[in-house]
Formats: C-alpha cells, sequence, structure tokens
C-alpha cells in the first residue's frame, strides 16, 4: 500500500527495527516489542493516517510487563443461560444505557450486561461531567458531528429523565495580549465554520464581571456560552432506569468471557451468568470495546486508555466560579486532551481537572499524588483561591481513545451481526444522546430485515425523579414530611439527606443495594466527612428495608465487605 514504505522507514529509524507496520484488513497493524508503554502509545500514533479513514491496531509487546486482564465478577450463575435478546448491549456506561432507552422506543427484547455491580463504575461515573462546547473539535470528525448535536440535546434530555442540568458557560483565559487577533480569528472560525453556537472572545472587563475570581493576570477569554455541566453518572442510572422501565432488562455483575462466531455471525456470547444467543450485539464495552471486537473476530481497532483524575472540593468553594474556567497559551502542546479545568458541578461543589495520562491497565483508577500535584499546580493559575485544604476526595477514570483519537460507530467489518459504538472518550458524555439516536436507528434497520420491528405503544420517555429535600423550600419540605414522614429522619448531615429518600432509590426501577449505589442515586456519603457519619446508617436502612443480612450488604461489588457479623451476642 502507498505509504506503508515511507511509515516502516520512520519507524526503523526511530525504533531501530524493533517495530513494524503492515496494511491488513482495512486497517494499519503496528508490531514488535518495546520496554515503554510511552514508546507504544507514540509509535502506533506515527501510523494513524486520518486522510485514509484507516484504523490503527496496536500489537506491540510490552516488554517485561504482563498486562493485567479483565476482572471478572465473582458472582457464578446460569440466569441468563438460554436467553434470547433481539439486542444484547455490553457495556453499562452512558453510552449503553442511552442506547437501551433510546431502543426501548421499540418492541424489543433488549438486554444489557455490565460486568461491574452497578452502572457508571467506570469512564462515565469517573469524569468531570461538562457537557462540551466542541471548541476544540475539527469539522469531519465524528466527535465534531456528535458533539453539536449531543450538546443542544441536553434541556430536553434532562427533563425528561429529571436530572440536574446547568449550561453557564465556558471561559478560557489567555493572559497574553499579542495573542489577541489570533484567538478573534479562531472563534470566528469554530462559529462559522465548525458551527460552534456564540464562541466569541470578550475583553477583561467582561471576564471579571461574570467569573470575578478568576486570574486578573487574563487580558482575556475565549467564552462559549453552550458549555454546561451534568452528573455523569446520575444520568447514565437515569438512562438506565428509563430503559428499564419501558421494558428492558440490565444484567450488572455480568461480564462477557468470550463469542461463538461463525461464517461472520454471532451464534452466541458466554458470560459467568450464561450463554446467550442474541440477534445483534452492540459493542459499548469502553476500554474493553477491542477485547470485545476480537472475540467477535471483528477487530480493526485498538484502545490505549488513558487516566484522567478529578478533585473535588469542599461546596463552600462553589462561589469562586460560576461555570467552566481555564486557561490556555499558544505554546505547542502534543497531548490529546481538552485541558481541564474548574468547573462547579450541579450539586454546587468545585471540580478541578482532569489530567491526561497513558497507561496499559485498563481498570487501574488509583489516584495519585503526581496527578494531585499537577492539578493544583496548573489550575492555580486560573483561579488563585483553590486549595488543597479544600479538597474533600478524589477519583480517577479511564478513558477508551483509540489512536485515532475519533469514535467508531459502525457495523463489524467481517462479523456481521456485531454494531461498535468504540472509542468514546471525552467527550463522550455530550455526545450520547445522539449517538444513541444514530445506534438506534442503524440497530431497527439491522433487524428489520429479519423480522418486524414495532413501535412500543407504551414507551415513556419520562422517569420520575427522587424528591431533593435540601433543594426545597420549606413549605414544600414541611408537606412531604407530613405526608411521609421518613423524610424528616435526616440520615447524612453533610449533605441533608433523608431516610425517605434512601427508601426512594431502594424502590426505584433499577435498585442497586449497596453502599455506594445508594450514594450515587440521593448523595448520601458525598459531603465533607466522605460517609464517615451516615455509611453505617445507610447499611442499616438497606438491611432493614431489603431483608438482606447485615453483612451481606456491601459497600459496593461483592469484595468489598462492609461487616463479618456482631463483635458479641446480644441478649433478647
Amino acid at each position: 500500500m502507498e505509504g506503508i514504505e515511507r511509515l516502516q522507514q520512520s519507524l526503523q529509524k526511530k525504533y531501530n527495527g524493533k517495530v513494524t507496520a503492515e496494511y491488513k484488513d482495512q486497517s494499519i497493524v503496528v508490531s514488535g516489542h518495546l520496554g515503554k508503554w510511552e514508546d507504544i502509545v507514540a509509535a502506533c500514533q506515527m501510523c494513524v493516517q486520518p486522510d485514509k479513514k484507516l484504523h490503527v491496531v496496536n500489537d506491540i509487546v510490552l516488554d517485561g510487563v504482563d498486562i493485567p486482564k479483565m476482572r471478572i465478577p465473582s458472582l457464578k450463575d446460569d440466569a441468563l443461560e438460554g436467553d434470547r435478546p433481539d439486542v444484547l448491549i455490553i457495556g453499562g456506561g452512558i453510552s449503553g444505557a442511552s442506547i437501551a432507552r433510546e431502543l426501548s422506543k421499540w418492541k424489543l427484547n433488549i438486554l444489557l450486561v455490565e460486568k461491574e455491580s452497578d452502572l457508571a463504575m467506570q469512564a462515565s461515573g469517573r469524569n468531570d461531567g461538562e457537557v462540551h462546547p466542541g471548541v476544540d473539535l475539527n469539522v469531519g470528525t465524528l466527535k465534531q458531528h456528535y458533539v453539536l448535536l449531543g450538546n443542544a440535546m441536553y434541556e430536553k434530555i434532562c427533563e425528561e429523565l429529571s436530572v440536574p442540568f446547568s449550561r453557564d458557560g465556558q471561559y478560557v483565559g489567555f493572559s497574553e495580549k499579542g495573542t489577541y487577533p489570533l484567538v478573534k480569528a479562531y472563534a470566528w472560525q469554530r462559529r462559522n465554520i465548525c458551527k460552534v453556537k456564540g464562541t466569541r472572545v470578550v475583553k477583561k472587563d467582561v471576564l471579571q464581571k461574570n467569573e470575578p475570581r478568576i486570574n486578573k493576570g487574563f487580558s482575556f477569554a475565549l467564552y462559549s456560552p453552550s458549555a454546561g455541566c451534568v452528573c455523569p453518572y446520575g444520568l447514565t442510572i437515569a438512562y438506565g432506569e428509563n430503559a428499564v422501565s419501558n421494558g428492558a432488562r440490565i444484567s450488572l455483575n455480568t461480564a462477557v468471557l468470550s463469542m461463538e462466531v461463525s461464517e461472520g455471525t454471532i451464534k452466541s456470547v458466554l458470560t459467568n451468568r450464561g450463554r446467550i444467543y442474541p440477534k445483534l450485539v452492540i459493542n459499548a464495552a469502553g476500554v474493553f470495546a477491542d477485547n470485545v471486537a476480537e472475540m467477535a473476530k471483528d477487530r480493526f481497532f485498538s484502545i490505549h486508555p488513558r487516566r484522567g483524575t478529578d478533585v473535588i472540593l469542599d461546596k463552600k468553594t462553589g462561589k469562586l466560579v460560576k461555570g467552566v474556567v481555564s486557561f490556555k497559551t499558544l505554546k505547542k502542546d502534543n497531548s490529546h486532551t481538552k485541558g481541564g479545568g474548574i468547573l462547579h458541578t450541579v450539586h454546587g461543589n468545585l471540580l478541578v481537572g482532569p489530567d491526561a495520562v497513558e497507561t496499559y491497565e485498563k481498570e487501574n483508577m488509583a489516584t495519585t499524588q503526581e496527578s494531585i500535584e499537577t492539578l493544583f499546580a496548573k489550575h492555580g493559575k486560573t483561579v488563585e483561591d483553590i486549595k488543597r485544604s479544600d479538597v474533600i476526595t478524589y477519583f480517577t477514570g479511564v478513558r477508551a481513545a483509540t489512536f485515532e483519537e475519533d469514535y467508531i460507530i459502525e457495523f463489524g467489518r467481517k462479523t456481521r451481526n456485531i454494531l461498535h459504538c468504540a472509542g468514546i472518550q471525552s467527550p463522550g458524555l455530550t455526545t450520547a444522546p445522539a449517538v444513541a439516536l444514530d445506534i438506534e436507528k442503524m440497530a431497527v434497520e439491522f433487524l428489520q430485515k429479519t423480522q418486524k420491528v414495532e413501535k412500543n405503544k407504551s414507551y415513556n420517555p419520562r422517569r420520575k425523579g427522587i424528591p431533593v429535600l435540601r433543594e426545597m423550600e420549606p413549605e414544600e419540605r414541611d408537606r412531604l414530611i407530613k405526608e411521609n414522614p421518613d423524610y424528616g429522619v435526616i440520615v447524612c448531615r453533610c449533605e441533608e439527606i433523608s431516610k425517605g429518600e434512601i427508601l426512594d432509590a431502594l424502590h426505584a426501577p433499577l435498585v442497586v443495594p449497596t453502599v455506594d449505589g445508594i450514594k450515587k442515586r440521593v448523595r448520601p456519603g458525598m459531603g465533607r466527612c466522605q460517609g464517615g457519619f451516615c455509611m453505617p446508617l445507610v447499611a442499616q436502612i438497606i438491611h432493614e428495608e431489603t431483608g438482606m443480612p447485615l453483612e451481606a450488604v456491601r459497600k459496593a461489588d461483592a469484595e468489598s465487605v462492609l461487616t463479618y457479623g456482631p463483635t458479641k451476642e446480644v441478649a433478647e
């Protein structure tokens, strides 16, 4: 193939013959041996040829390292043995959950499997929650196409699903006055060519008026009014609950182990809960999307994981920032990240981050001191008043990047009945509503070739949310407590969460009776003490309401034991 010879020469020169590339099955397959993961990523990125629409497959061996395999749930049963769904969705992140909801508009047997103990346990629950304006994305990419569509859908989606959403805009500050003409031209191009609504340059006085605590050294800012914020795990769960209410099924603690593929068709999918016989498989497996593609004998892309750490600050810092703020320099930056920033969350905290670190470990979500130091060193230049003493927690997510840094939304190239929704990294939260609509259309058209697919006449796009007492007016709160005294029993003092709200979560369409499952739905344990006071109370309520033995109540998955039993017998 034209260009491969030149590519081989470049690889030979840089890696001394340790890496080679070949054109194979409509992809560029890179193989060899290297001692550093960063070098493997760089070698594969060298092979990207976006004009040819080829994906890069990484077959380079990382010398001396045993790359961890996917963790499998300890649960083993035959609950799904012989199940025959029309659609099997693999992955319970924002992509899988939103696809399940959109497909539930149709009279289909829909099954979503997720290997974790809840939805949004990986990248979809471990990101900053920004609804991106798309100001940094170029025309011609799937990311750019879907970010404009998805961003515009957020008011409607969040209203239907009863999820909080704010659209307070994004300011990117610049201190070098001489860059003003360049940034102004960039804003014009983004607004008129890339169709990012309202993006413009604002001068220092406007910036200081709207974000008064931002660095006084910024001369001007690039302003994108369409930027917003949502709770990422809250939205994912809401999508999942609405899907279940409309007839879809969700099986948690369910990992895909292998597939039986014959004559270009997936015949069956083996899980730890039995063998499933789907008509169509939708691959929304995040960092494991390439593993799923390989099981389906349809591997034409690779995922290279990228870690991102975020820090959450105490709510008292919320007054420092109204929307999303960051700073930028025009110095060359080769990193594939939006750079992070400081964001006012829908719950009132400030979030700082994320950073971007390449990793070969798809499930290593440990947070390092180095990442935290990097975040404060960088974003302390944006708002000088943020302090380490205000940190209440931090977390790390792993993003599912392809080497092309774009999405893969297409049917299998070798296997007919798999539909890939892969490479969904930032701005994946923003694009999810729009991507789900296209996946819905593609899936229905595929199934209609062999069966009649009718609309689900009882489909209801609306989800009833759980009352949030801390946001109610006193009169409304008093009325609710009179109707149900459980709303007057405060369990979490930091977040003012009542027993009634916790009980509501235990009776939702998708119940996850774990401490973290309740935490993600109604926020006990999200405050300053991070569950130091309320965690035992939440566990007790789960025990009393579900009938589970107290020692069976977990923090999250089956291995996260909270109690082992009584320390002594208590006399009746």
